[in-house]
């Protein structure tokens, strides 16, 4: 290795990898839980290099060193047979400080195994500012506890105030999203539900009527989505696909500028907040929601 230390902030890049190595390498993931940190992260990491299903192999519940010592040499043996090149990426999260330090080690002594520690630097970091002690107890991010069932709770009202239904709870939700056909309001209800959000999406079109239960809700926890009238076309006309010529207007420029209009006067008349969605994806658009909604209610729903 290049650096005698490793940490979560560097890469895991050997230049001299022969060039017959895969184009882009297996993310081999180590952790004594259930190594979903790390995945996240090399899914994150591998995106920005085009690549979005990386392939990533999970080890969790590592008890022992010696355990990682054989599934990482059986590794390389392998790549070596069936690739040629003996080349491996690594992404550890273990909690275990006694485990990290001979996982760690034993990285550094071959040259051909590249490490990311994902977790040291970031609970050094937090020792250090708080003063606090770590407890080094693996798997206590997914441990059930209040939070958890909340979210459950959560997913369970939106799954349920999806698409206009049961309008009677609308004042029941912490969040309600309204916006015409094809504004991505569903995706983003279960992204929030998943956060611990109780929402609910109110469809918007031409031809219906909003339920008037929608005008006793807190403006502040309405939030009204918005495109583009060319933007929604090319979506909706991927939608209907081959059904075009039955259900034309739908996709239809001017038709879909006036479902806006009108979706633009009942956010005005609703006084709510009123959010672009094109070009974005749906973690940008829940955290402008987010941001919004904490300057009245915090973060917590």
């Amino acid at each position: 290795m290049a650096s005698s230390k490793q940490t979560g902030a560097e890469a895991a890049h050997r230049p001299g990898a022969p060039s017959s190595a895969p184009a882009f390498p297996t993310v081999h993931v180590l952790s004594d839980s259930v190594g979903e940190t790390a995945r996240t992260v090399a899914q994150a990491a591998a995106a920005q290099f085009g690549v979005k299903n990386p392939k990533i192999e999970v080890f969790g519940k590592v008890k022992s060193f010696e355990q990682v010592r054989t599934i990482l040499d059986e590794h390389v043996a392998y790549h070596v047979e069936q690739l040629g090149d003996d080349q491996l990426l690594i992404f550890y999260t273990l909690v275990d400080p006694d485990l990290r330090d001979e996982v760690s080690a034993y990285i550094l002594s071959h040259e051909n195994m590249h490490g990311v520690d994902l977790l040291t630097a970031a609970i050094t970091a937090m020792a250090d500012v708080s003063g606090l002690e770590p407890n080094d107890t693996p798997g206590v991010l997914r441990i059930a506890d209040i939070d958890y069932f909340k979210r459950v709770a959560a997913l369970e009202f939106t799954i349920e105030h999806d698409d206009g239904r049961n309008a009677c709870d609308l004042a029941k939700a912490d969040i309600v999203i309204i916006g015409v056909s094809r504004t991505s309001k569903t995706p983003l209800c279960i992204y929030l539900a998943q956060h611990g959000y109780s929402v609910a999406n109110v469809p918007l079109d031409l031809h219906t009527t909003p339920p008037k239960e929608l005008f006793d809700v807190d403006s502040t926890r309405i939030f009204g989505l918005m495109s583009t009238p060319e933007a929604l076309s090319s979506i909706r006309s991927r939608r209907i696909g081959q059904a075009v010529s039955v259900a034309g207007s739908y996709a239809d420029p001017e038709y879909i500028y006036e479902d806006l209009e009108a979706a633009r006067a009942l956010m005005r008349r609703l006084g709510c907040y009123v959010i672009r969605t094109d070009g974005k994806a749906v973690e940008e658009t829940a955290q402008e929601v987010l941001d919004l909604y904490s300057k009245t209610h915090g973060m917590d729903a």
